[in-house]
């Protein structure tokens, strides 16, 4: 997968307020609910369907809970290849627009939430593994995953301004990625009320590993082949193949010698 650098221009980001989505009195709860969960295009026979998984098969043990949630929640998902396999105890938010490609595992109470209003939110490609408590979740911006990913449990992917993760990416587990920020100037307005802006879409290149608990913002751009230490918060782009670690992490030496005498560290 090709991942293009990012530009660091703020982009003020449109986000509805949650409390006026669940409980606006202009629509009845029942199409309130169905926005929510399923988007604002389903239909009610989709709801219906998406109601007896959710019922019958969602927290169902064994082989036979494996088999029954790919039968009944397959169709639900704008693409889902063959050999997928849906854990136990799933929270899954407008699956029409999510593509899942061939021999993707998710594993037990991941979120998987197309959030976007329109389009594909969220790509996950063939052969990706997404571990146990993961969030998932488009907002506002596509979030894609690419080929042969395994993503550790409890590990956070929030795409407020967009986020790309390449081929074979290592992610540890508790990590978090993406995320937005808030304006803040107006002292007389509470900071949830003054508006969401983001630097640009969060990208890691091909073959990176991202060690535990690491954090990486909106606008940043990680390279092919990097690694990031455990605990980092990286703040700033890392190039191809740099090893970076701490808080703010830092770049302190390359795995590959020609991009280091590229650079003086």
């Amino acid at each position: 997968m090709t991942i293009k650098h990012n530009s660091k221009t703020n982009q003020n980001i449109h986000k509805g307020v949650l409390t006026e989505e669940l409980y606006s009195s202009s629509t009845s709860a029942l199409d309130r609910y169905r926005k929510k969960v399923l988007g604002g295009r389903a239909g009610l026979l989709r709801l219906i369907q998406y109601e007896i998984a959710s019922i019958i098969c969602l927290n169902l043990g064994g082989g036979l809970g494996y088999l029954i949630r790919r039968l009944l929640l397959s169709s639900l998902f704008e693409h889902c290849g063959k050999g997928v396999i849906f854990g136990k105890s799933l929270m899954i938010r407008k699956p029409g627009q999510i593509y899942l490609g061939t021999r993707v595992a998710i594993d037990d109470a991941t979120l998987l939430d197309g959030g976007m209003e329109e389009g594909i939110a969220i790509t996950i490609g063939d052969g990706t593994i997404i571990s146990k408590s993961c969030v998932i979740q488009a907002k506002t911006r596509p979030l894609t995953i690419g080929k042969d990913c395994d993503i550790g449990a409890h590990v956070i992917l929030s795409s407020i301004g967009g986020i790309t993760l390449g081929d074979s990416v290592l992610i540890a587990g508790n990590c978090y990625i993406g995320g937005g920020r808030y304006h803040i100037d107006n002292l007389k307005i509470p900071i949830m009320y003054q508006g969401v802006y983001s630097r640009g879409a969060a990208t890691v290149g091909d073959g990176t590993w991202i060690g535990a608990s690491a954090t990486i913002l909106d606008g940043i751009s990680i390279g092919r082949g990097c690694v990031i230490g455990a605990g980092s918060l990286v703040t700033k782009d890392i190039p191809d193949y740099g090893i970076a670690v701490g808080t703010p992490a830092k770049v302190i030496r390359f795995r590959d010698q020609a991009t280091a005498n590229s650079f003086s560290l």
